[in-house]
């Protein structure tokens, strides 16, 4: 069974119509999440206890997405095994 991790991070953005972070070393990772539900409330809690600021915005990102079990390893994941 294949797992569906989502990762929830977020932090104050330069331009508020750009996904570009003000500063990188503040992103404020939420966490690692095994299905989109749990991954959309904790996105949606955050994102609602920073609505006063425009310039802070958190994402989701489908981690599982990242992968295809179907293709072969990259050499850099063959060095782990």
């Amino acid at each position: 069974m294949t797992q569906r991790l989502h990762l929830v991070f977020g932090g104050e953005l330069v331009d508020p119509s750009k996904s570009v972070f003000k500063d990188v070393n503040d992103i404020h990772i939420v966490g690692m999440f095994p299905n989109y539900e749990s991954a959309y409330n904790a996105w949606k809690a955050e994102a609602q206890r920073t609505v006063d600021n425009a310039h802070m915005r958190y994402f989701i990102a489908h981690i599982h997405r990242l992968r295809d079990e179907e293709r072969a390893a990259s050499a850099t994941e063959e060095l782990g095994n």
